[in-house]
């Protein structure tokens, strides 16, 4: 189904990423013909950055969900499609057929129709990670409703937020989640977060914890009192090719999240290129992604770009190490596993532990290895290589983003050469390229600079919902005509890629954007914090911690009462992935006679920097520098 857009040399990589560029209509327009449309597309691609407005297959129609599921059934409707395995390795594991998936997305469908949720309609879906959400998500897609998830350790507040931004009328819950020794009560949060929100017109909640909850008439259902009424077939719906298949809120660089819009035909597509070429998935073949289905990772790479490839995918309710830190290799033998997708934070996490656990298991199903999220270090890389593939498999270093729906840089795995720290080569399609501050290309001076991407892909962003003018100001305007990707990179004399991380100010902490605007705000939300200034600094587990310099109205403020009040605070208004991990109090910040804090000076700082710290002829107060260091972290 596949074969003939999959890439088996070195030679076609360099002729179809050629192809691509020169020629992107007929390349993409040859590989969309070998998905289910319901009336085939007008043009393949309409474009120009300047609104910015892109436009894949326009004027086609197609459901997601039918190129997901449908298709296989046909051709054999007891292949496995979902694998599931419990956060308790004494609970059975689920294996899940392309039919049953069929008959119960179907039911989801069903029974969000029957509570009034209809084409465009915007679905907010917080779940842990079971089968359920991966019904919700397909269920949304067959029946044309706008799916929105997020991930269950955000707080109320945050929720709440992108429940009003997206206007969302339905959401779906769960009563709880476990995540390794933790019992999570996601309807309670929920709950909080729209108390005083008349507009929301169904919360369906599914069984799984079992703790109390509490219910609210007319409003609230339990799903296993609705869906056992439901038919196993709904008709899939006929979306256009631009029609927005999901929203996902991501951290910006001001405080307030990004409703990332991806769209119907090109995600799809984009999704299902990239995941059979950078695997190199073959027919049969297991794939494990670690990630959360909240993030854009579980998005591309549990669901759509797998599952549109007619593989089994294997989601865990768990974490890597619980109960013990001998688990993920444990399910890797356990349902021999093909694909291992997972963040250099789970690596380094399990390095602590040493060679020992990973020696316990063969791990000999493992074909290809994956890292995804932020970039990865040299050691992290190696103990990758040498303890789990065992130096006989490729890995894959993966960059993509939110915004560009899958994966853009990449090495193939046993097909293009890997560089341990280097992405390597883009994907064809993309047409990656390095810039300077004035706009000059700098790519064969091999220095470090800012990443931008000058022609569109299928999985590019579309829009920010509800504020198309906020897209452009973030991703199209900072050089003309091209995608800006905020990070900066560095190139080799082989051409290959090596990410840096951010430029802007948003951090990577354990493969999450974070936005420091979000997180001051936060921070700044305390009664006794006058002025607060976020930077990243590097953090052996998690790539990027986060130091905050924070300026308080009483000097004498009890500093480990106020640490933990302010992580108390961040934890509850965004999720205990954001808590500080050092807090400085600090009587001043650097900051230029406009007013502007010189974030390269606390960065610095943050660093383990104690001097040159460069031009500072522009700052109000030098001395504040000296007066930070004294009591530096």
């Amino acid at each position: 189904m596949f074969e003939s857009y999959q890439i088996h040399s070195r030679d076609q990589y360099e002729k179809d990423y050629k192809n691509s560029l020169e020629d992107p209509e007929k390349f993409w327009g040859n590989i969309a013909e070998h998905f289910v449309w319901q009336k085939k597309w007008d043009q393949v691609l309409d474009w120009e950055f300047k609104t910015p407005s892109v436009k894949w297959f326009d004027g086609g129609l197609l459901n997601v969900s039918e190129n997901c599921i449908d298709r296989f059934v046909k051709i054999d409707p007891s292949r496995i499609a979902l694998i599931w395995e419990a956060n308790d390795p004494s609970e059975l594991p689920r294996e899940i057929s392309y039919l049953e998936l069929q008959n119960e997305v179907c039911k989801y469908a069903n029974m969000l129709q029957s509570r009034g949720v209809k084409k465009s309609n915007r679905v907010i879906i917080y779940m842990g990670m079971v089968p359920e959400l991966v019904f919700a998500v397909l269920a949304c897609a067959r029946l044309g409703a706008i799916h929105s998830v997020i991930f269950a350790g955000f707080s109320a507040i945050s929720i709440k937020d992108r429940i009003v931004d997206c206007e969302a009328t339905h959401i779906i819950t769960c009563d709880g989640t476990f995540r390794g020794a933790k019992c999570i009560d996601l309807k309670s949060i929920i709950d909080e977060a729209i108390f005083d929100l008349s507009f929301i017109k169904n919360v369906f909640v599914l069984q799984r914890t079992r703790q109390e909850v509490k219910m609210v008439e007319g409003r609230d259902v339990w799903i296993h009192e609705l869906i056992d009424q439901q038919s196993d077939w709904f008709e899939p719906v006929a979306m256009s090719s631009e029609d927005p298949l999901f929203i996902l809120y991501t951290s910006g660089s001001t405080g307030k999240p990004k409703g990332v819009v991806h769209s119907t035909a090109g995600y799809m597509i984009w999704a299902n290129y990239t995941f059979i070429n950078v695997f190199q998935y073959k027919t049969g073949q297991i794939h494990f992604c670690t990630a959360d289905i909240g993030w854009i990772t579980g998005h591309s790479y549990i669901i759509y770009g797998p599952l549109s490839a007619g593989a089994a995918t294997l989601m865990f309710e768990g974490i890597p190490t619980w109960p013990n830190e001998e688990r993920l290799w444990q399910i890797i033998d356990k349902h021999q596993v093909n694909i291992l997708y997972t963040a250099p934070t789970a690596i380094r996490s399990l390095m602590v532990y040493g060679e020992d656990p990973p020696s316990h298991y063969s791990l000999e199903s493992l074909k290809v290895l994956g890292t995804v999220g932020e970039p990865i270090n040299e050691e992290a890389w190696h103990w990758y290589d040498q303890n789990i593939g065992k130096s006989r498999i490729p890995i894959v270093d993966t960059w993509w983003q939110t915004e560009t729906g899958g994966i853009m840089i990449s090495n193939l795995a046993g097909i293009t050469e890997s560089k341990p720290t280097y992405a390597t080569l883009p994907l064809p399609g993309v047409s990656a390229v390095l810039k300077d501050q004035e706009g000059k290309n700098v790519m064969e001076a091999h220095q470090q600079s800012a990443l931008f991407i000058n022609k569109p892909w299928p999985g590019i962003i579309r829009t920010t919902y509800q504020d198309h003018a906020r897209c452009k100001l973030n991703y199209f305007s900072q050089i003309e005509n091209m995608y800006c990707t905020g990070d900066g990179a560095f190139v080799d004399e082989e051409n290959n890629f090596r990410i840096i991380g951010r430029i802007d100010d948003v951090l990577n902490v354990s493969g999450h954007r974070l936005g420091t605007a979000e997180l001051e705000n936060a921070i700044n939300e305390h009664p006794s914090v006058i002025e607060s200034a976020v930077v990243g600094y590097p953090h052996d587990l998690k790539g990027q911690g986060i130091y905050a310099f924070i300026i308080c109205q009483d000097t004498t403020t009890d500093h480990d009462l106020m640490t933990e009040e302010i992580r108390e605070l961040v934890q509850a208004i965004i999720g205990p992935i954001a808590k500080p991990d050092k807090i400085q109090m600090v009587t001043g910040l650097p900051k230029t006679r406009s007013g502007k804090i010189m974030r390269r000076i606390l960065r610095k700082i943050a660093e383990g920097e104690k001097s040159n710290f460069g031009d500072l002829t522009s700052l109000i107060d030098a001395n504040v520098i000296d007066q930070i260091l004294a009591n530096a972290k």
